[in-house]
C-alpha cells in the first residue's frame, strides 16, 4: 500500500515515513502543497497525510482542488488548531480524519489503517459507536442513548482511541503512546486516572458497562 506525507516540517516527515516503512508501507513525500497537489492528482495513493500550514498553498486549499477534480484519496488533515469550527472546516474542505499535532505514530498508524478499509468499502465515517454510546467527529460531541456526555479534551481522545479499536484490548503503554506524546513518563498512572473518570462518565449510570479492565493487561471498549 502506497502513502503520501504531505509535511514541510522535515523531522516530523521524517519520523512518519520511518514507521510506515516498518510498518510495511510504501512511501511518498511532499514538502510543499504544490508539490503534494502534483503528486495527488498524478499518483495513486491508498491514503494521504496532509499538513495544513505548508509553503505555496496550504493544505486544505490542496484537498479542496483534488476533490473538485473527483480524487478520492482518503486524507488525514494534521493541524495544531484543537478547536471544533477547525475540524468542520478540515471535513468540509474534503478531510476524511482529522489529527492534532502532537501526535504519536501508533494513533497515525491506526488511523491510515481505519481510513484504508473505510474507502474500501466506499464508507465515509464521520461517527464511531459501541452500542448506544456514540462520538460525532465533526461536533465533538458523545452521547449515550439520549444522554449527552462532557468530556475533557484527554477524555475525548481516550475514548475515540477506544472507539476505533473497539473489542480490542489496548495496554497502558499503547493508550500512552497513542493519546499523550511518546516521550510522556511511563511511570505515571495518568492512563489509570483518564480512564476512571471516562468510566465515571459513560458507565456509572448505565446498566450495561462498556469500558473493562482486564487485569494485568490494559483496557478494552466492548459491548459484549
Amino acid at each position: 500500500m502506497k502513502i503520501l506525507i504531505v509535511e514541510d516540517d522535515i523531522s516530523i516527515s521524517a519520523f512518519v515515513v520511518k514507521g510506515l516503512k516498518e510498518a510495511g508501507f510504501t512511501v511518498d513525500t511532499a514538502f510543499t502543497g504544490d508539490e503534494g497537489y502534483i503528486k495527488l492528482i498524478t499518483g495513486v495513493y491508498d491514503a494521504a497525510v496532509m499538513d495544513i500550514m505548508l509553503p505555496e498553498i496550504d493544505g486544505l486549499t490542496v484537498i479542496e482542488k483534488i476533490r473538485s477534480k473527483n480524487i478520492n484519496t482518503p486524507i488525514i488533515i494534521l493541524s495544531a488548531k484543537r478547536e471544533v469550527d477547525d475540524r468542520v472546516i478540515g471535513f468540509q474542505k474534503g478531510g476524511d480524519d482529522y489529527l492534532t499535532k502532537p501526535f504519536s505514530f501508533s494513533e497515525l498508524l491506526v488511523r491510515i489503517q481505519a481510513l484504508i478499509r473505510r474507502a474500501r468499502k466506499g464508507e465515509t465515517v464521520t461517527s464511531l459507536e459501541c452500542a448506544d454510546l456514540k462520538m460525532d467527529l465533526i461536533s465533538h460531541s458523545v452521547s449515550r442513548g439520549e444522554t449527552s456526555i462532557e468530556l475533557q479534551p484527554k477524555e475525548f481522545a481516550v475514548l475515540e482511541y477506544m472507539l476505533h479499536n473497539k473489542g480490542r484490548v489496548i495496554s497502558k503503554t499503547l493508550m500512552m503512546e497513542a493519546v499523550w506524546d511518546y516521550n510522556f513518563d511511563p511511570q505515571t498512572n495518568i492512563v489509570d486516572v483518564v480512564i476512571s473518570r471516562l468510566r465515571s462518565k459513560i458507565d456509572k449510570d448505565f446498566e450495561k458497562k462498556l469500558l473493562h479492565t482486564v487485569r494485568g493487561i490494559g483496557y478494552v471498549l466492548k459491548d459484549e
